[in-house]
Formats: structure tokens, C-alpha cells, sequence
């Protein structure tokens, strides 16, 4: 079989997923001509020599022997993937909204095929004439697994994260858990939602509103973290984790946080549904859609992400809380969850993708 690979290598999610799909072909002794999207960045994978080195080699050939007839795996965003290094090029791409523009579905409909992580959005973009497949994201048993933890403070710890964003109703989840259980001594908030493509002290004013200009023993701030074994480290700390975004393809630090054991409060809403159920999560319905615009990352009137996210009812995000901490008290392992580990893997991902790439 004859395809190339076209995908970011470095520490973003996207370059997450790439190394996990990748890592499943190296494990497969196929070789693929490989093309980086930006610089790449490797350190990620510092004990994985061989797979370093044969990303490499297949990357050094590409220019050399890859042909244009040869289809192409390119995971980016919409923007930026009308262009291609193949005739037939196959698209994983992410989204979040709910108006796909002019823009994104005539680049979408320009792929040989749309492959995301979620059957909500492939629906979406399968009611605008796109040939679309629902392709879920696996667990990475490489970089997170369970660790001991010394914390036997008896404390409840709620886990929040991803990237600073209206989208992901950071500083609503924020401003509201501090209000009911803000300095209590039982519970305890670790918040790992520093975003790189903010200024530092526009970040700290963001939060600094949220709570109302008011500061609390129990709500923890973690810097950006440069290596998985931190976050693999902040993903065990917690006993709870709070998925309550309002748009996501997927949502890994939350699937992650869950397959490894951890309760969840969850919006069973975007493509939380293709991992949530009422058996690993405490499951909230959404409540409406309140639009996605900030000024920041999504804006108004542009050509691409246009559109809504799904929102939620304050007070039922706490009385889900309530019962999650009761659920933590009384079992400190998910163990529903844990099943996502078997349920969703890197390895079913990346056949997926290659019995659907001719």
C-alpha cells in the first residue's frame, strides 16, 4: 500500500495525534514518504529513538520519491488545507461550531475525503454534501498511565482543562464553582488551562475577573506544561475532571482524565458523545447555544469558524459536582471509565484510516 503522510510533529494536540498515528504505522514496518506542517519538534518522543529515526528517514526521502498520484494523509485545520501535495489527498481535520462558511465547506469538498473524531460533526458536515467519516481518537498508553500519588489529604480534587478560551466556558466554570465551594478545606480546584497564544498577564486578567478580583487557598493555577509526564502527572492528581466545554471535536484531556479512572462531569453535547455515557460521566443536557465569538479566537463576520456553541445551567453544573464528589468519596476509581482504554486505541484510529485511504 502506497500513501504519504503530511502532519505537524510537535506539542500541540494535532501534533499529539499525528505521533500516535504515526507510531501505529511505524509498528506496522510501512514507509510512508513523510511532510511536516511547520517546524518539527520531536523531544516529545526522547525514548523512542527508532520511531524518531524513522521518522526521519521517511521524511528525508519524500521529496525524492513521493509521486502525485499517491494519496496523502493531512491532519490540520480546514484553513489551510485547500492546498496538497497529492491529487487524492485525504483531510483529518477538527472543528467545533456548528455554520460551516463558504470558505470551509469548498476546501472540504475539495478533499478526496473528510475524516474527524466525532459522528456529531461528521453528520454536520455530511448534511452540506461532504464525504465525511467519523475516525475516533484512541487512548495514548505511551505517555499517560496511572501513577501514585502522596496527596492523602482527603481532599477532593476537580481537574479543569485545555487551552483558556470562551469555547470551553473556562472562566463561567471558573466564576461559579469558586462562588459555592471556594475556600473550602474539602475540595480543591487544579486548573491546567494556561494558553500559549495569550500574553501571561492577559491570561491572569481573565481569571482575575472571573473571581470577581477575589483570591482562594483551594483554586490552583498550573503553569504551561513542556512535557506529558507533567501532564500525566496533573491528569492522576485530580478525582474529578470537568468536561463542560461548548465545542469539541473530542476533547482528549477529558477522555484521557476518564479513561484513566477519574469521575467526570460532563455536557453530553459535540463529540464528548462518542466517548460520554451516563455510566462513566455525571452527564448534564445542554441548555441552548450561545455564540462562539470572543474577539480573540473566533471573531465575527470571518471566513472561517463561524457560529455557536452549546451551553449549560450553572445550577446544574454544581448539583453535578455535588454528586461527583460523593461518587469520588465512595469510589475513588471510574471504573466505567477505565474501559475507554480498551473501547478506543490508537491502533483501531490508524486502520480506520488506512482501509479508508485508496
Amino acid at each position: 500500500m502506497k500513501f504519504a503522510l503530511h502532519l505537524p510533529f510537535n506539542k500541540t494536540s494535532l501534533g499529539q495525534c499525528s505521533n500516535n498515528i504515526s507510531r501505529e504505522i511505524f509498528k506496522k514496518q510501512l514507509s510512508p514518504n513523510i511532510f511536516h506542517i511547520g517546524q518539527p519538534d520531536h523531544s516529545m518522543l526522547e525514548k523512542e529513538q527508532d520511531f524518531v529515526k524513522w521518522i526521519i528517514s521517511n521524511s528525508i526521502k519524500s521529496e525524492e520519491n513521493h509521486c502525485k498520484k499517491t494519496p496523502v494523509l493531512k491532519l490540520w485545520h480546514i484553513s489551510g488545507s485547500l492546498e496538497s501535495i497529492s491529487e487524492k489527498q485525504y483531510l483529518y481535520t477538527f472543528y467545533e461550531l456548528d455554520s460551516p462558511t463558504p470558505r470551509e465547506l469548498n476546501i472540504l469538498k475539495n478533499q478526496e475525503a473528510v475524516f474527524v473524531p466525532s459522528s456529531h460533526y461528521a453528520e454536520l458536515f455530511k448534511n452540506f454534501g461532504i464525504n465525511c467519516l467519523a475516525i475516533p481518537l484512541g487512548f495514548d498508553s505511551n505517555s499517560f498511565y496511572k501513577t501514585s500519588t502522596s496527596r492523602n489529604d482527603g481532599r477532593i480534587v476537580f481537574g479543569l482543562a485545555g487551552k483558556l478560551e470562551k469555547r470551553k466556558h473556562h472562566l463561567k466554570i471558573i466564576n461559579a464553582w469558586a462562588k459555592k465551594y471556594g475556600d473550602r478545606s474539602d475540595v480543591f480546584l487544579n486548573c491546567a488551562i494556561f494558553n500559549n497564544f495569550l500574553k501571561p498577564e492577559d491570561q491572569s486578567a481573565m481569571i482575575g475577573q472571573a473571581l470577581e478580583g477575589k483570591r482562594y487557598f483551594n483554586i490552583n493555577f498550573l503553569p504551561w506544561m513542556d512535557n506529558q509526564s507533567d501532564y500525566n502527572q496533573f491528569i492522576n492528581s485530580n478525582n474529578i475532571i470537568i468536561a463542560m466545554s461548548g465545542g469539541e471535536t473530542w476533547g482528549l484531556p477529558e477522555f484521557t482524565s476518564v479513561a484513566l479512572g477519574k469521575h467526570c462531569v460532563g455536557l453530553k453535547a459535540h463529540g464528548y458523545k462518542d466517548w460520554m455515557n451516563e455510566d462513566n460521566s455525571i452527564c448534564l443536557t445542554p441548555n441552548g447555544k450561545t455564540p462562539a465569538y470572543d474577539n480573540l479566537f473566533f471573531r465575527e463576520g470571518q471566513p472561517f469558524n463561524q457560529g455557536n456553541i452549546f451551553d449549560f445551567s450553572v445550577d446544574e453544573f454544581l448539583d453535578a459536582c455535588d454528586i461527583a464528589i460523593e461518587k469520588a468519596k465512595s469510589n475513588p476509581v471510574n471504573e466505567s471509565g477505565l474501559k475507554l482504554q480498551q473501547e478506543f486505541s490508537w491502533e483501531k484510529t490508524t486502520n480506520m484510516i488506512l482501509e479508508n485511504i485508496q
